[in-house]
């Protein structure tokens, strides 16, 4: 009998809890277009498809962010709002929104504040993607575990490919920049400025903002920290895996130059020879005819020099000391390059020298000296790390360099080495920290793969990780009680790297001479 009362009594209490969640009231923050009504996660509030500017549809498509409209009453904040336009370009992107839209600049809150008096530190997040794909509600990303280290995270959609990055003579014509292209920077840049505006509302400090990225992410962090448009808006960075710099001989070009190839691409391929005629088009076809160029190989729709968002290039405006002078995190993964550099041939010391003739003509020996492999194994090791370097590392090193030759604050450089514990379908089968894979760390979200077998190890390196970002949030220097020493990246101390695995440590960097080799041979 005294059992059955206490399952009796314990169901009794949990069915109370659930009804009480359930009649709990809706959190609500009023901000300045209205107000919205989030959802409780525990003891984080979450708001989320929040309008930060108009949709960017008929006449406001390839034009800047406008403001969002106000709105009456409570608008419901608990589900994510619709991604930018994208064809299915990334297996491995889960999405939790309705789907693609034009109407698609929303942004999302995760709060621990428990009111609107605090000044927690913000982290603003930039997915990657390759500026075209990508959205701000994969589960990978969600902002609910590491807004427990205290942090109020915010992540935003901003538009892609054609629709971000079209640079259309008329476009250029008809602003009072003259500017084209570069409108999903725009829209992060509008995302920050609402962050300035609403923050304090949800519990947070307008004045200690840090953003944050992966990959496109990563660049666009890079680039939002060259701009000038985002004085007052930033004051911390955190990249990882990209950045703004050349890596191998390509540069950003001017929307002049490239205008006059869009202009073709709207005429040929939406049969539409002027800005007001390619806005006609619907979002579908513009979608399906910029998705078959860039199946084509013809070329993608990138961000460009536009005289506004960037004056000059990202690598000019660092060497002129122009940028943002504000603490930055940058790092990358081990294996960025995982997967054959030359599908037709097992890496061998002899297709290493190979290559190296192929890509170092005339400076080839200085390239076998940092890239050494004496049998197989090195050898496909180092033209691994080769791939990854011209892919990512290289120009993420060059982002650190850049700022620490022209800037004041601290610099932290960071490499992640844990392989993910499941089997990669990359060649060989190998367990390997690729390109994207520190992601679930960062934000504690683990539980965002279930289908992976995680081992403690994960889970301690994804909960330093989250110390590490969020102290770095907090005061711009990651360290903190509990965690290994992680040094500045200077001559001083001999450009320490932390480098993040099971056992987490700091060391010179044993690789800082191919980097010093890539540079002068990329060197114009």
């Amino acid at each position: 009998m005294t059992r059955f009362c206490s399952v009796l009594c314990a169901a009794f209490l949990a069915l109370s809890v659930a009804i009480a969640a359930q009649a709990a009231p809706a959190p609500k923050v009023k901000i300045d277009t209205g107000t919205v009504a989030g959802k409780s996660e525990g003891a984080i509030k979450a708001f989320l498809g929040i309008p930060y500017a108009a949709p960017p549809v008929g006449d406001l498509r390839w034009k800047p962010p406008a403001p969002a409209a106000k709105w009456e009453g409570d608008r419901d904040a608990t589900k994510f709002g619709s991604r930018c336009m994208q064809g299915n370009v990334f297996g491995d992107m889960i999405f939790r929104d309705p789907g693609i839209s034009e109407d698609c600049l929303y942004l999302n809150v995760w709060s621990p504040a428990k009111h609107g008096k605090e000044k927690l530190p913000v982290m603003v997040w930039v997915y990657g993607g390759g500026f075209v794909g990508g959205a701000a509600s994969e589960p990978r990303q969600d902002g609910t575990n590491l807004a427990k280290q205290g942090v109020i995270v915010v992540s935003m959609n901003y538009r892609l490919g054609v629709f971000g990055f079209f640079a259309h003579p008329d476009l250029a014509a008809e602003s009072e920049h003259h500017a084209a292209g570069n409108y999903g920077l725009l829209d992060q840049v509008a995302a920050l400025e609402w962050v300035k505006r609403n923050i304090a509302a949800f519990g947070g400090d307008s004045g200690n903002v840090t953003i944050f990225g992966e990959s496109a992410g990563s660049f666009s962090v890079c680039s939002l920290m060259a701009s000038s448009l985002t004085r007052g808006l930033i004051h911390k960075a955190i990249g990882e895996s990209g950045g703004a710099f050349s890596a191998t001989g390509l540069r950003l070009e001017t929307a002049d130059a490239i205008g006059p190839r869009h202009a073709q691409f709207a005429e040929e391929s939406l049969g539409a020879k002027t800005i007001a005629e390619a806005r006609a088009v619907s979002a579908d076809k513009v979608l399906a005819a910029a998705e078959d160029t860039r199946k084509g190989g013809a070329f993608r729709f990138g961000y460009d020099i536009d005289g506004y968002f960037l004056p000059k290039s990202v690598a000019e405006i660092f060497a002129a000391g122009e940028q943002n002078d504000i603490p930055m995190i940058a790092g990358w993964n081990h294996d960025e390059g995982a997967g054959p550099v030359d599908p037709n041939n097992k890496p061998t010391p002899a297709t290493l020298k190979a290559l190296a003739e192929k890509d170092f003509d005339g400076k080839s020996e200085d390239f076998l000296h940092v890239y050494a492999a004496t049998n197989d194994e090195q050898a496909a090791r180092v033209t691994t790390d080769y791939a990854g370097d011209r892919f990512i590392a290289y120009a993420t090193w060059k982002w650190l360099e850049a700022q620490k030759a022209t800037g004041k604050s601290p610099v932290y450089h960071y490499r992640f080495d844990m392989a993910l514990p499941f089997d990669s379908k990359r060649p060989g089968g190998a367990m390997v920290a690729f390109h994207s894979s520190e992601i679930e760390y960062v934000f504690g979200a683990l539980g965002s793969k279930p289908w992976v077998k995680w081992r403690p190890q994960d889970r301690a390196l994804s909960s330093a990780m989250q110390k590490y970002w969020s102290n770095f949030a907090r005061t711009g220097d990651p360290n903190g009680t509990g965690l290994p020493k992680w040094p500045a990246y200077d001559s001083a101390t001999g450009y320490q790297t932390i480098y993040l695995n099971s056992q987490i440590k700091a060391e010179k960097d044993p690789q800082r001479d191919r980097y010093l080799f890539l540079d002068q041979a990329w060197k114009k």
